[in-house]
């Protein structure tokens, strides 16, 4: 008697095998190994399975095909639960605890619909796919930019000279057997010509050469160096220039600019050194001279626009046609 299952209160349906006890559906007790309720289900898979069922009564009571399909779904569900570890320990304390409601229910539901899959592989795959895109795009946009400077005269005059001093236009005209066709030849100087400008002219900001550590997979790997070696900057700048007074460098008067001006590190380092001479120049890293700069730049920007034709008929648009007006004019 005490092998055999206790008797549970506040068994619902929906919840494992609704309102019948898990072990009596398998005819086993609640001590039993997995071994033993794998070697229940088997049996009792065999002898209610709807493909081996003849027409015999279901479990001896009647009721046919219909009775042992129910029944076979019944040792099914009984077996998914009790086959877990996890599974089997939660309905354990389902039986022994009934009334916690909703605790139960909180249980199995959590399980049934957590992922097959796991979370972190999901995650990772996802970052990979993310980086493997990013790395290429990057290229793209790198690629695009060294096409456009193939064309422009100033770039493509330069390049085509340095590559005379260099002997390689000469290279590309052979004769004799190793002759080819004009085609070839010009492709092969325009290679010849994009390959010395990639390497004489330093693209930066969105269109400049990708850099793997640049990626989202390598950002995540080391972030905790990132971040240690952040902490270790901000630590030395309060001891240099907090804590003993010191002056700033030009690197510490830029940083400061760039922070003022909310710019990345990317789009700081696209600016021209003339640019940044005059930053330094003004003394812009002194917050009372950038707000001074600040107003300027806003003054002088309003008088561009001011004087801009395309800004004066957008302005004469606005004020006589508006927007949400249906109109034929083209300008």
């Amino acid at each position: 008697a005490a092998l055999l299952p206790r008797a549970a209160r506040g068994l619902t349906d929906r919840l494992y095998c609704g309102r019948r006890v898990c072990y009596e559906v398998l005819g086993v007790s609640r001590q039993a190994s997995k071994a033993e309720i794998a070697r229940a289900y088997r049996q009792l898979a065999r002898q209610y399975h709807p493909d081996r069922y003849r027409g015999e009564p279901a479990g001896g009571g009647g009721g046919g095909a219909q009775a042992a399909h129910e029944k076979f779904l019944l040792i099914a569900a009984a077996y998914e639960t009790l086959k877990d570890e996890e599974t089997r320990k939660d309905y354990d304390y389902m039986l022994d605890h009934p009334e916690e409601y909703y605790r139960h229910y909180y249980h199995y539901y959590s399980r049934r619909l957590a992922p097959k899959v796991d979370v972190t592989i999901v995650i990772l795959v996802t970052v990979c796919a993310i980086s493997v895109f990013q790395f290429f795009s990057w290229w793209s946009s790198y690629n695009e930019a060294i096409n456009y400077l193939a064309t422009v005269p100033k770039y493509r005059i330069q390049a085509t000279e340095i590559a005379r001093q260099q002997g390689l236009l000469n290279k590309t005209k052979e004769k004799g057997k190793n002759r080819r066709s004009k085609e070839e030849i010009r492709e092969e100087e325009e290679e010849i010509i994009k390959d010395i400008i990639k390497n004489k002219i330093d693209i930066k900001g969105g269109y400049q050469k990708p850099k793997i550590y640049d990626i989202l997979l390598f950002q995540i790997l080391l972030a905790p160096f990132y971040w240690c070696k952040y902490v270790v900057w901000y630590c030395w700048w309060i001891y240099c220039f907090t804590i003993k007074g010191q002056e700033y460098g030009v690197e510490e008067k830029l940083y400061i600019i760039r922070r003022y001006m909310k710019m990345s590190q990317s789009q700081f380092d696209s600016l021209e050194d003339h640019q940044k001479e005059t930053f330094l120049e003004r003394q812009l890293w002194i917050r009372e001279n950038y707000e001074v700069y600040k107003r300027e730049q806003e003054e002088e920007l309003k008088k561009k626009m001011a004087m801009d034709p395309r800004w004066k008929r957008y302005r004469r648009w606005m004020k006589n046609e508006g927007p949400g007006r249906l109109t034929f004019i083209d300008d």
